[in-house]
Parts: structure tokens; sequence; C-alpha cells
């Protein structure tokens, strides 16, 4: 099916699917998939669904060139009324997208040479649009724009500290919070020489922080931290998971960065991501949770009434118990270590390269013919592992499992569940130091009563690391813990996370690296 449609310059949202479904009785089934139609593959019952196989958006055709528009107008701040005026406007565009780009004032040389491009456009197009473009295509092709440069002072030796500029700073400390670049009034503070000034800085970052670019933290940090990234790879098998489909997977990312993005907003104790009573949910998310009453795509706040206490904080959210699920089945080795890892700060060792794999669902070492539930299946894989791998083995997992199994009654895709093939799941748990906790929100307790304090760690420790664009080794611990009792000094506030990561020295100041020579091949022979 080809339709030719006309659309107007911007961005537009364009459906596609089936308005009615009982096209044949044969098609007339009984139990409709909540899959979206766009999602195919082999689910069982739902064969002869129809579906949007693939949908090709081709064009434009006959396009006419837009006169105004919102991108249009940022970059042209002038227009010219005669050809004598069009010099002194490009320059003043070109200085403007130039400061921006490069993320501080243009310089005489980067002018001159935009200048140039500019020219040489409007000569060969015919037009001053022309000029502009081909001076825009200039700075978006320069490495001043692609990357974010750091000079090193020439008057500072090989392996010594130095503070980094102003500028430089405002960089850093926008592509940190905003994930873009700084704003004019970072800008002009760098400019003045302002920025470094400890009550300036502080000011700023509060300042950013409220702004709603700061969102960029809870999709990009949060989506590094907690792994939401992950969830584009997610794949449940949809003979066995039918009603997970693309929609559900971004509803259930969101959900979690809604719930980062409050914290960060309102400036909660980093510790709320653990126990917040409440959630953000849309129709396709909340028919996955059981909660009625909710009705379109638009997400909105809600609490969780006491029967969703399990849903509370990260440990009850589908985005987390998704991506530590296997595409057939629930994993507690993997969500124990996850939370290990990423809560507690504890990582456990990868597993020596000789275990071998764990069986598949339909392998039944009892006889009895019946599937066997996880646990079942996991003790099975246990005695099937001979010493001394098993010993070695036996610390970990010890640590690990009985964590991941207090959250077994959520399944593959975080749906509730009270039994895994039939076996009823266990209700308690005795972890590592010994107590004994009851299902998610025992759990959830157990972390929070004796080991918030760890996780305010993690967090500085994550934040610090995704602030350097490079790993925290054991030198950058001092400075973590630092961080952390800071902020414990201030009801754990995400701001004085940020705060303490922004006045350290690694984010202030760079080193200089030390000069390697290249070798020569003394050895060379001629012809080779």
């Amino acid at each position: 099916m080809k339709v030719k449609f006309k659309a107007t310059a911007g961005q537009h949202a364009l459906a596609v699917t089936f308005l009615q479904t009982n096209l044949a009785p044969i098609l007339d089934i009984d139990i409709h998939p909540m899959r979206d139609t766009v999602q195919t593959g082999p689910t069982p019952g739902y064969t002869f669904f129809p579906h949007v196989g693939t949908l090709r958006l081709e064009g434009p055709l006959n396009p006419s060139q837009a006169k105004d528009s919102a991108s249009r107008r940022k970059v042209f701040v002038c227009t010219p009324a005669s050809p004598a005026e069009e010099a002194a406007c490009a320059r003043k565009i070109i200085t403007n997208l130039a400061s921006q780009a490069f993320r501080r004032p243009a310089t005489a040389d980067d002018l001159s040479s935009l200048m140039d491009f500019y020219q040489s456009g409007r000569q060969e197009g015919n037009s001053f649009d022309s000029g502009i473009e081909s001076a825009l295509s200039r700075i978006l092709a320069d490495p001043k724009f692609i990357y974010r440069m750091e000079v090193e002072p020439s008057t500072v030796k090989p392996g010594q500290a130095y503070r980094i500029t102003d500028l430089e700073l405002a960089s850093r400390l926008s592509f940190f919070l905003w994930s873009t670049r700084p704003d004019t009034e970072l800008i002009n503070l760098a400019t003045q020489g302002k920025l470094k000034e400890p009550a300036v800085l502080d000011q700023q970052v509060r300042r950013m922080l409220k702004d709603p670019r700061s969102e960029a933290l809870a999709v990009n940090f949060a989506g590094q931290w907690l792994n939401l990234r992950g969830m584009q790879a997610v794949s449940p098998l949809p003979l066995l998971y039918p009603n997970f489909d693309d929609p559900l997977r971004q509803a259930e990312r969101r959900e979690v960065e809604l719930l980062f993005n409050n914290i960060v907003s309102e400036d909660r104790n980093v510790v709320d991501l653990l126990t917040a009573d409440y959630t953000y949910v849309n129709e396709r998310l909340a028919k996955h949770y059981g909660i009625p009453g909710i009705y379109g795509s638009q997400f909105r706040k809600i609490t969780l009434a006491p029967d969703m206490d399990v849903r509370r904080g990260l440990l009850g959210k589908a985005a987390i118990l998704t991506t530590t699920a296997k595409p057939e089945r629930t994993s507690p080795v993997t969500r124990g270590k996850w939370i290990m890892t990423n809560i507690i700060g504890v990582s456990p060792p990868d597993p020596p390269p000789d275990v071998p794999p764990f069986k598949a669902a339909s392998s039944d070492t009892r006889g009895n013919g019946k599937a066997q539930s996880m646990r079942q299946r996991m003790e099975d894989h246990r005695a099937s592992i001979g010493s001394p791998a098993n010993a070695a083995c036996v610390q970990c997992h010890r640590m690990m499992d009985p964590v991941g199994f207090s959250l077994e009654n959520f399944d593959a895709i975080a749906l509730w569940r009270t039994d895994d093939e039939g076996v009823p799941i266990t209700k308690s748990e005795v972890v590592y130091d010994g107590t004994t906790v009851n299902g998610p929100s025992g759990l959830r307790n157990w972390i929070v009563t004796n080991y918030s304090s760890q996780f305010v760690q993690v967090a500085a420790e994550k934040l610090l690391t995704y602030a350097l664009g490079r790993g925290v080794d054991y030198q950058d611990m001092p400075l973590v813990r630092s961080i952390a009792h800071s902020a414990a000094r201030n009801n754990n506030r995400f701001s004085e996370l940020v705060l303490g990561v922004v006045r350290s020295k690694p984010f202030q100041m760079n080193i200089k690296v030390q000069e390697t020579a290249i070798p020569t091949n003394t050895n060379k022979k001629e012809g080779n």
C-alpha cells in the first residue's frame, strides 16, 4: 500500500495501524494480545492477527524551501534588507553560530576562515542563504565543535596538575548536568573569569539543577548507572511473553527516568530512589502493573497504594527487573549481582570459565516429567558443579542468590506471580548477614536499614565516574567517601552530591600528559 500526503516543515507524528481486526471469521480471535501491531514474531495463537510488518517513509517529493521555521529563526538572527547589508549581517550570524558551536566567544581567526566559506557559498549558490549554509556546514565539521578541547598550558611541566580555564569549566559543568553546551549566562561568567569562584560556581550548579535541561541526568546518568540503556536490547521471547512490546519497553524506561528526574528537580534525599511510595505510569504500564483507572499515553504521578508496596523504589520497577532477567526466564543470580553492585556497592567476581551451562527449562533431572521451578533448576545446577569449582563459587552465590530470589515473585517481564511452574515461591530468604527478608518489600527494608549509607556512596561514585568520563580507581575513593559524608550532613540531597563532585579537584583540574617520544626503527632494512 502506498499513500502520498502533504506535510509542512517541522516534526509530525505518523501512526499506522488496523482499525478493524475481525477481517474474517478466522481472524476474529477471542483473546487479543496487548502486543503492539507493529511488533511481529511467532506469537502462539496470534499468527493470523493483522499487523503492520514494515513502514517506510520516503520523501520529500517536490519540496519547497521553508521561508520561516523555529530553526531558521535561531540561525538567521538578522535579515539583510539589501545586498550592501549582507556582509555585516553574515558576520553577525556567523559570530553567533560559531560562539555557540565552539562554546566560547568566536575569535578573529574563527571569523576570518568562516567568512571565506560564506563568500564562496554566496558566489556559488548566488544567494545569501547559500553563503550562510556553506559557513554553517564548515562550523559543523570543525573539530572545535565536534570535540571538547582543553588546551594544556605551555608553562606546565608534564605530569603536573593545573587548573582548567573558566571556559573549559563551563563546558565540563554544562555537559555534566545538561549533556549539552553551556548557555549564555555560563559563557558570560566564564569570559569574565568569575565562574571558578566558589560562591558563583555553587549558585550556577543550583540554577542548572532547577533548569528543565537537567532531565539529561535522568536520561543519560541514570541510563548509565541503572542500565536503563539496556532496555533497548531486552527481547523477552514472544512465545512466552506475548504482551511485551516496544511501547511497554519505552514506558518501563520512562517510569524510572521520571522518578529519577523528580529526585533531581525537587532535590530529594537520594535514598528516596529506594523507598519512594509514588511512581509515574501511563495506561500501558498501569495495565502491566494491574493499576486501574489510568487512561491515555500521557505519564502521570501516582501514589502507590498499600497493595502496591512491592512496586516502591527501584527494586519494584519493571525496567530494573526486566533488564536483569533472561529472554525466557528470571535470573536470580543476575538480579542479585545487580543489586550488590549498583545498590550496595559490592561487586562479586565473574564466574570461573569452566562452569557448565545452565540447563534449559525442559531438562528435568528428577525424572518426574514436570517442568522445574527456577529454584529447583538452580539446585540441580549447583549439584552439577564439582569441586573445587563448587567451593570457589559457593561464597559468591551465598551472597547473590538469596538477594535475587527475594525478587522471584516478579517474572522475566516484572509481572507479579505467586508460583513458578506450579511450585509456590518461597516467601522468605536468609541473606548473607543472617537476616531473614520477606519478598521485595523485606529486601528493600533490609537494604535501607543496613546499607543506605553505602547506597549514597555508590551514588557518589557513579556520579563522579559520569562527570569525569573515566573510571574511578582506589586513589579517588577518599574523595568519594568525602562527598558521601558531606551529603549525609545535608539529608543526602542530590544537589549535595553534585556540588561535591563539582567542587572537587579532579573536576576542576587536569594533569599534563607525559611527553612520549615516537620510537625509531633503527633495524629497518631497505626494501621492507
